[in-house]
């Protein structure tokens, strides 16, 4: 059951909402202020932020924006009655996922929801990053990171096996002129532009630790 935490400080609105995300099976953890959203959003795991942009105590773009600098990459939708979402959204570089306007319809806002986490299931999260598997795309803050097409692929070997020793000879299978010494390079140039750790498993190969 994907997990939604929604923050609304109005509270019909709230209550319709959650009757109808409810009626959906989507699990809930309500909250009609910022503050206590962030409590929340630090302490547990969530599918999708669903936050009201004009809150009293801070608002939608600095909330987001907080957890965004602590790497918190949950796909996000804003609730807002602002006329001018786009341009804000570009200033604060908080990177929304999507947004509706107020009044709205309440179906409307469950269809653009399942789209928004329905999509989020094509991808793997490790970290910070998204990982788009069917077209090898390592993502952050919705930017691709710029991959070659070898370390695409030993990402993706490393990420889909997890925790799990892989041997070099795996590696060469993905590799375009396979060596040691190559395989050090591109494994050196992977760790480098991602910022991650890849274990050397002496004699046998590397393996992607959980994060």
């Amino acid at each position: 059951m994907h997990k939604i935490l929604l923050l609304e400080s109005d509270t019909e609105l709230s209550q319709k909402i959650q009757k109808v995300l409810k009626d959906a099976d989507f699990d809930l953890e309500v909250v009609n202020n910022s503050r206590d959203a962030l409590k929340k959003a630090t302490s547990g795991s969530f599918s999708l932020y669903l936050l009201d942009v004009e809150t009293a105590d801070i608002n939608g773009f600095d909330f987001l924006a907080d957890l965004r600098e602590k790497m918190d990459i949950t796909p996000t939708f804003f609730i807002t009655s602002l006329d001018d979402l786009g341009s804000l959204s570009y200033r604060y570089d908080t990177s929304v996922d999507s947004y509706i306007k107020k009044p709205f319809d309440i179906n409307d806002l469950l269809v653009a929801i399942k789209a928004i986490i329905s999509k989020e299931s094509d991808f793997i999260k490790y970290g910070k990053f998204k990982y788009d598997a069917l077209n090898k795309r390592v993502i952050l803050k919705n930017k691709d990171i710029n991959l070659t097409h070898v370390e695409k692929y030993i990402f993706d070997l490393l990420l889909r096996n997890l925790e799990t020793e892989i041997t070099k000879e795996q590696f060469f299978e993905v590799m375009e002129r396979p060596s040691e010494m190559a395989l050090r390079v591109h494994i050196n140039k992977l760790k480098h532009k991602l910022n991650i750790t890849i274990k050397n498993v002496r004699g046998i190969g590397y393996k992607l630790e959980k994060i």
